[in-house]
C-alpha cells in the first residue's frame, strides 16, 4: 500500500496532511512573492509553492497552469522588444528593488556597519 493510500484511509490524517501542505505551499508561494523583484529565483520559488499547493488542492492547480501561461507570454513579449523597452523594463523593476530595500532598512543597517549611523536619510520611515 501506498503512503498516499495510507494517508487517503484515514480522514484525521488526511485533513492533517492537507494542512501541513497548506502551510508549506502557503509559506513557500509567499516567500517567492517577496523574492520576485529581486535577483534569483523569485518565479521558479513561486511556481515550487504552487506546485506544493496543487498535490491536493484543485484551484492551486488552476492558479499554476494560469500563472505559467502569463510567464510564459510575459517573457515571450518581453523578447520581441526592443532593448529600450527591455532596459525601461529593468530600471522599473531596479527601482522597486531599491524602494523595497529602503523600506526594509537594508541601507541604514549597512550604512551603520560600515559607520555611517549619520546618514539618517538612509533610515526607512518604518523604522524611525
Amino acid at each position: 500500500m501506498g503512503f498516499r493510500a495510507r494517508i487517503e484511509e484515514r480522514p484525521t490524517l488526511r485533513r492533517t496532511y492537507q494542512v501541513g501542505v497548506a502551510l508549506l505551499g502557503g509559506l513557500v508561494l509567499a516567500a517567492g512573492v517577496i523574492m520576485i523583484p529581486y535577483p534569483g529565483p523569485g518565479w521558479l520559488v513561486v511556481f515550487a509553492g504552487l506546485a506544493i499547493l496543487s498535490t491536493e488542492f484543485i484551484w492551486a492547480r488552476r492558479v499554476l497552469d494560469y500563472a505559467r501561461g502569463k510567464y510564459d507570454a510575459w517573457t515571450d513579449w518581453l523578447g520581441r522588444q526592443s532593448l529600450l523597452v527591455r532596459l525601461v523594463v529593468l530600471t522599473l523593476t531596479g527601482l522597486v528593488v531599491v524602494a523595497t530595500l529602503y523600506l526594509l532598512n537594508a541601507f541604514y543597517l549597512v550604512a551603520t556597519v560600515v559607520g555611517l549611523e549619520h546618514w539618517t536619510w538612509l533610515q526607512s520611515p518604518f523604522f524611525a
